[in-house]
């Protein structure tokens, strides 16, 4: 017997390890790891969703099929009405959702890489067809290209993360408003909108008000990174009116978790802590940014995110002093984990040799900052 062909070729997605995982692999107990290779929040979840979670009531009963409550409170949080709002087991879990209902067996979808990994995962795992119009230099979306593959490959959905995971860059409006002009479906993934700068948290500075007047406009939302709650998987998003009712019938029946469902209710009643947290993570990253500038050989890139795209620019350490060639990005991630510091190392095209460092806490950048100093 045989699985599916396309999914005997698929390539699998490489998760980051779990703290007990990387403990027994470091030899370190895991308050001893400095991690800074997933993007997860260091604070974790607020004070009032931590409550929540100790008083959960009902974790032996389902949960509400349709997330009734969470969607109430996402409602109050972005402005938006509660019909075009969609909870899910993390925003992965929608995007898989959006591809399951609207793409068939050799369908188009267009990405962008350098991005977010899990829309060509995703593509692959429903025999999508996967277009990608790789970004410039900079980051910066090749527009010219796009149209064009729009045009000849005619894709179903345009994948688009504003600020883009690697590198941290927004997708400025002007370029957004030319993309909602083609005619496919723009699935704008703002996972990390939270630590952008756009006003206070919500739906200001965002195109999420947009989505009931566009018909192809779908906005992505996670509370894994600006709440903390990356462990309990929940996330949401916000769909035009006529693609509901097919995401409605498609998605599994329990798929928030009653745990998950409280403590996000519970954290969008604790706006005032959350946004002095995210406040700290950007004050983390705006200071790890200058300090890893000052080192010759890495290059930053800036970010709206909560984490730092890196390039090795050329050799450092004794492969420098010898002259016998140069040290990568994964030999200083390498280096920096025997100092219980965990980074992300990137490989592939359009970021060779690169290194990806999460924002954390001021004692958390303190000891990254020292360990290169000692490496570099």
């Amino acid at each position: 017997m045989n699985t599916a062909r396309h999914i005997q070729t698929l390539p699998p997605y490489v998760p980051i390890e779990p703290f007990e995982v990387l403990s027994a692999r470091l030899g370190r107990e895991p308050s001893e790891i400095i991690k800074l290779d997933a993007n997860e929040n260091p604070y974790g979840p607020s004070p009032a969703a931590r409550r929540a979670l100790a008083e959960l009531e009902y974790p032996h009963i389902y949960p509400d099929p349709e997330s009734r409550l969470l969607r109430t409170a996402l409602a109050r949080f972005t402005g938006l009405s509660i019909e075009y709002l969609m909870a899910g087991a993390g925003s992965d879990e929608l995007l898989d959702l959006l591809l399951r209902v609207c793409i068939e067996p050799g369908d188009a979808v267009l990405s962008c890489p350098p991005t977010f990994g899990m829309y060509a995962f995703d593509t692959h795992l429903h025999a999508g067809r996967l277009i990608e119009v790789p970004r410039l230099a900079d980051f910066a979306l090749d527009l010219p290209a796009i149209r064009r593959a729009v045009e000849t490959e005619r894709p179903k959905i345009l994948f688009l993360a504003s600020p883009n995971n690697p590198d941290g860059s927004m997708v400025p409006d002007e370029a957004v408003n030319a993309l909602l002009d083609l005619p496919v479906l723009v699935v704008l993934d703002e996972a990390y909108i939270e630590f952008s700068g756009l006003g206070r948290l919500g739906a200001g500075g965002t195109r999420l008000a947009e989505v009931p007047q566009r018909e192809n406009l779908v906005v992505m939302r996670t509370f894994s990174k600006w709440a903390g709650l990356a462990g309990l998987r929940v996330g949401y998003g916000a769909f035009p009116e006529w693609l509901l009712p097919m995401l409605w019938k498609a998605k599994q029946p329990y798929n928030v978790n009653v745990a998950a469902s409280s403590a996000a209710i519970a954290s969008l009643e604790d706006l005032d802590y959350l946004e002095e947290k995210v406040a700290a993570l950007v004050t983390e990253r705006e200071r790890m940014f200058s300090g890893l500038a000052r080192f010759p050989v890495i290059r930053p890139y800036p970010s709206r995110a909560n984490f730092i795209l890196c390039r090795i620019t050329r050799a450092w350490g004794d492969e420098a002093a010898s002259g016998r060639g140069s040290a990568s990005g994964q030999a200083l991630k390498s280096r920096l984990s025997q100092h219980g510091i965990l980074i992300r190392y990137f490989d592939k095209p359009g970021l060779r040799d690169c290194i990806r460092i999460s924002a954390g806490k001021p004692e958390h950048t303190d000891k990254l900052l020292e360990a290169l100093n000692d490496i570099l």
